[in-house]
């Protein structure tokens, strides 16, 4: 019987406690920031719940551990991962618990921006291809509880940085690296600490496993030329495998999957992702049929990009999801002229790169704790306001938009100074925008 120490008890490793403790091992939790919901299920579970501990205590608990099961959303900066290096002690990820308890497929999709999209797109072309697949890792149902499931042909794992980082030997059976850009500097050491992680998506694959890269980041590219697995690039160039061509999204073998006109969304990112989904789908066993059949029912996801209301032909869209500069300048470069709400708790990026895309600003509403960098990043340059709520950021995007505008909540900030998720704050804009205007899409 080993002691795995889990550090932090959010979600996953909820998941975690319940998977270790089925197979006989001893468990015990701690946590920096133990919240109710917390406590109630280590309570639920009769876990010991260390709350807090300093530094001398998590010595303590590392030493007396055999395994350390960090949390996804816990950092390379994170303490208890160093006394835990020093120590001797292995750190493994749920990835790696996963894999030691089950040896179905897995595909992996990484990325700064996208990760979610194209992990819920991959599935749909597997399902519809007659694939028992199911979405998991950095979504509503971690890998070791999907494993769970006796009746799944494959699992489709949206891998964070974080869970890339924490596993010891992750080695999909398809890995696709989406793109790269600038991210949690809050909890990386640096930006290179941050495409290392990435970069390890690869790194424990064979020469019979698939590595995917975007032909169009530099970053991706250079690493997949390292990859030890057969290596698939997308993109828009014509030289990757997955392009388009003619107007119509092609793969590696000259099929032609559906035209872009046919694609429910349409936007230059949108054409990309599915051009990584099917890629990934394709080289995990997926139909070109099924493929197609998911690309014309796939409509998105909530708070990415989505249409919200449209009033005096002014068109008013939900990017809460952007929480990256890099995802905002993707959204804005996506419109002609747009009214953009941006702001929030900066991840220790550079908002000034937002300046970037200003020919595609009318003006700009900043909210939040950032809202002095987003009003320095376009001062000069285009109007803007500041907003002390949703409701006076929808009212004053209104007031600034023109006929013919997007007014576009893209935040390139996280959530947390105001609101507990990107989800909230994206309904929350939607209700502002509905009440305002009286209609919706």
């Amino acid at each position: 019987m080993a002691k795995y120490l889990l550090v932090g008890f959010g979600v996953t490793n909820q998941a975690v406690a319940d998977a270790v403790r089925r197979r006989g091992h001893e468990i015990v939790v701690c946590d920096d920031n133990a919240g109710a919901a917390a406590l109630i299920a280590a309570n639920e579970r009769h876990l010991r719940l260390v709350e807090r501990p300093d530094p001398a205590m998590y010595e303590r608990l590392i030493s007396d551990a055999d395994i350390v099961v960090p949390s996804p959303g816990i950092g390379d900066v994170h303490l208890a991962l160093d006394l835990a290096r020093r120590a001797g002690v292995p750190v493994r990820s749920e990835f790696d618990l996963a894999a030691e308890w089950d040896t179905r497929p897995v595909f992996a999709v990484t990325g700064t921006d996208g990760k979610t999209t194209v992990t819920a797109l991959t599935t749909a072309m597997l399902q519809a291809s007659g694939l028992r697949a199911v979405a998991a890792g950095n979504t509503d149902i971690p890998l070791v509880a999907a494993i769970d499931d006796p009746a799944v042909d494959v699992f489709v794992v949206e891998a964070s940085s974080f869970r890339i980082d924490h596993s010891d030997h992750f080695a999909p059976k398809v890995g696709t690296w989406l793109n790269f850009s600038p991210d949690h500097l809050n909890l990386h050491r640096s930006l290179e600490s941050y495409e290392l992680a990435k970069a390890k998506l690869w790194r424990h694959q064979s020469r019979d496993d698939v590595a995917i890269g975007s032909i169009d980041d530099a970053v991706v590219m250079r690493h997949l030329r390292d990859a030890p697995a057969r290596h698939v690039t997308f993109g828009a160039r014509l030289e990757a495998d997955y392009h388009v061509d003619r107007e119509r999204l092609v793969t590696d073998r000259g099929d032609v999957l559906v035209a872009v006109d046919e694609l429910p969304r349409q936007f230059p990112h949108d054409v990309t992702n599915s051009l990584a989904a099917a890629a990934t789908a394709l080289a995990g066993g997926a139909t070109v049929e099924g493929c197609r059949d998911a690309l014309l029912r796939f409509t998105g996801l909530p708070h990415r990009i989505a249409l919200v209301a449209e009033d005096d032909s002014v068109r008013w869209y939900d990017d809460s999801k952007a929480t990256t500069p890099n995802a905002t300048l993707t959204a804005l470069r996506s419109f002609a002229s747009a009214v953009l709400i941006a702001g929030g708790q900066n991840k220790g990026l550079d908002l000034g790169v937002l300046a970037g895309a200003a020919d595609h600003v009318r003006a700009v509403v900043a909210i939040g704790d950032a809202a002095a960098d987003v009003e320095a990043a376009f001062a000069g340059r285009r109007p803007v306001v500041t907003a002390g709520s949703m409701h006076d950021a929808v009212s004053a995007a209104r007031r600034l938009a023109h006929r013919g505008d997007a007014v576009l909540l893209s935040p390139a900030c996280a959530s947390f100074d105001w609101y507990r998720s990107y989800g909230e704050r994206g309904d929350d804009f939607i209700n502002e925008v509905r009440s305002l205007i009286g209609t919706s899409s």
